[in-house]
């Protein structure tokens, strides 16, 4: 094992009794969360969480509804999704925290970095949802009328062993073999119980409708203006489009924007050396943030543009 590398484990903790499910790496003072993408969990980090883990604490829960977290019937609303997170990192007796989303991801760790500046160091959002209206038909489908009765039969074990046929269905949809297929494929394969279906449903409906996303952060990203922010996107993405980033940048202009050209949705796993390089050096060079009630209320007064 590399000097740099540390060991991840794998833990449970209950909370509002509940079981959530959680990787963790390192035990730095220097705190990093990863929050996966919808239908996703934290496997999707793992080929950086060992390398992040150098001189950090890095922690990747499976959000309520993924992966090997509780599914209940309730709420999956980013505000519940990062007052999770927030619950989590407290039990782990974990104040505050670098805050790194993907996909949906990015769209809690922009929530958790509005609902409570104080805890929020600094934010990096990965090919981020909640920054423009488009978003890939592969997600515009679960918000239709009655999707909740075609998916049993879409993740039918049979057509989810279908392998090629799945290959042929996503890539009609604009994703190209290699990493993006893999992750998609391993999450539409998630969807094969009643309850995981049930919380990916109300949670794409809690974001998304036929037309595209329905929740938008960028009337707010003013309000992180204090929060050193990095944002990274894969140049193909064919989920979310890398257009969406170079627009929050310009909304945030002191954030730093990392575009990684031979990536798509997932650049993560598309080029894990090169993101740790990217993300280690930003924390590395930037001041966590310390972000106070009274600085919230001036921003909130400053005059802004109309959208």
């Amino acid at each position: 094992m590399s000097p740099r590398r540390r060991a991840v484990a794998v833990e449970n903790a209950t909370l509002h009794g509940h079981s959530v499910r959680y990787r963790t790496a390192g035990s730095g003072e220097e705190t990093i969360v990863l929050i996966h993408g919808i239908a996703g969990s934290s496997l999707t980090w793992e080929p950086v969480m060992a390398d992040l883990a150098a001189e950090a604490t890095v922690i990747a829960p499976d959000m309520l509804g993924h992966g090997e977290s509780a599914k209940p019937r309730g709420d999956y609303s980013l505000g519940a999704y990062a007052s999770g997170v927030r619950d989590l990192l407290a039990y782990l007796g974990r104040d505050r925290a670098t805050i790194v989303g993907h996909s949906l991801g990015g769209g809690v760790a922009m929530q958790f970095a509005y609902q409570f500046p104080d805890r929020a160091q600094r934010l990096v959002l990965v090919d981020s949802g909640g920054l423009g209206r488009e978003v890939n038909l592969l997600l515009r489908a679960p918000a239709l009328p009655l999707a909740e009765f075609v998916m049993p039969v879409l993740a039918a074990e049979p057509l989810r062993n279908a392998g090629a046929a799945v290959g042929r269905l996503l890539g009609r949809v604009g994703l190209r073999p290699g990493t993006d297929l893999e992750e998609v494929g391993r999450g539409f394969a998630s969807l094969g119980d009643f309850e995981t279906r049930r919380a990916f449903v109300h949670t794409v409906r809690s974001i998304i409708d036929p037309g595209g996303q329905r929740v938008s952060a960028r009337d707010r990203l003013y309000l992180a203006a204090e929060l050193p922010t990095l944002i990274v996107w894969g140049e193909r993405d064919r989920l979310l489009p890398v257009k969406h980033g170079y627009a929050a940048h310009a909304a945030m202009p002191a954030s730093r924007l990392e575009v990684f050209a031979d990536a798509g949705h997932f650049p993560h796993r598309a080029d894990p050396a090169r993101f740790v390089d990217v993300l280690l050096d930003f924390i590395e060079s930037t001041e966590p943030a310390s972000i106070d009630a009274e600085s919230v209320r001036r921003r909130l007064r400053e005059p802004q543009a109309t959208a």
